[in-house]
């Protein structure tokens, strides 16, 4: 893996950590009693974007060393997956 399939996975992981973790700890402009003028009730009070945004770095950054130490060492490759054995022996690393 090089370093612009890693980044590319950095944010593919930061961005699925982001949405898992954006409605977390929530409060609707309903639910607070505050409702601003031409929006809706269910949008956030105070959405906290930069601490959500810290929080999912930090697990991002995680799960992501995770998943890139597995494709690294070897353990999972192309060819496990290859049921159809499409690749055949003439692919390599």
């Amino acid at each position: 893996m090089g370093i612009t399939s890693s980044l590319v996975l950095l944010a593919v992981v930061w961005f699925m950590v982001f949405f898992v973790v954006l409605p977390l700890r929530l409060t609707t402009q309903g639910e607070a009693g505050d409702v601003v003028p031409g929006t809706h009730k269910s949008a956030p009070a105070d959405p906290q974007l930069k601490r959500k945004a810290r929080i999912t770095t930090v697990w991002a950054l995680l799960i992501w060393a995770v998943l890139a130490g597995v494709i690294w060492s070897g353990l999972i490759t192309v060819q496990d997956y290859d049921w159809a054995d499409r690749l055949g022996d003439t692919w390599q690393r």
